[in-house]
């Protein structure tokens, strides 16, 4: 059984399939990646950003916070709580979803910035691993590209079947 489309439904569906296509392509044709992620990099040694903390103290690529619990207080009630915030902003900004070497997320560490600093029993712990999601992690993966692309190709061949 085939199916027949008027003039006005082939339009509609050929708008549908290149809407598609721009909402699935849009984000990864613009950006080099390799360009953002130097340059999200770039955050951990910006002198603008990292003036007043002491470099021992300081989040570096690896996802790793530094901080023994007793400089805690040092550390949160000094320039280093707000400094490693704005170097999570400075990445966030540049690259959303940016992964530590140790698999971290941005909110990954900001969850082990928030326990660490709080007024409870986590006070001093800045053990980012404790937060990591591991493959659960909201991180862009490979699969999320090939996900895009099948369903792009899933609606290609649907289109031009049934035409």
């Amino acid at each position: 059984m085939a199916f027949s489309f008027l003039p006005k439904q082939k339009f509609f569906i050929l708008t549908l399939f290149f809407i598609a296509i721009f909402c699935c392509f849009s984000g990864y044709a613009d950006d080099n990646p390799g360009q953002m992620t130097a340059q999200a990099l770039f955050c951990f040694n910006n002198k603008l950003i990292y003036s007043g903390c002491d470099e021992t103290y300081r989040l570096n690529p690896s996802g790793n916070i530094n901080v023994p619990p007793e400089a805690a207080d040092l550390f949160c009630n000094g320039p280093c709580l707000f400094e490693t915030q704005q170097v999570l902003n400075c990445i966030n900004n540049l690259l959303s979803n940016f992964l530590f070497y140790n698999k971290a997320t941005i909110p990954d560490v900001r969850y082990a910035l928030n326990a660490g600093c709080s007024n409870t029993n986590q006070r001093g712990n800045f053990n980012v691993g404790q937060y990591i999601d591991g493959f659960t992690s909201n991180a862009h993966r490979s699969t999320d590209w090939i996900s895009h692309h099948t369903f792009v190709l899933i609606i290609w061949l649907l289109f031009f079947h049934f035409i």
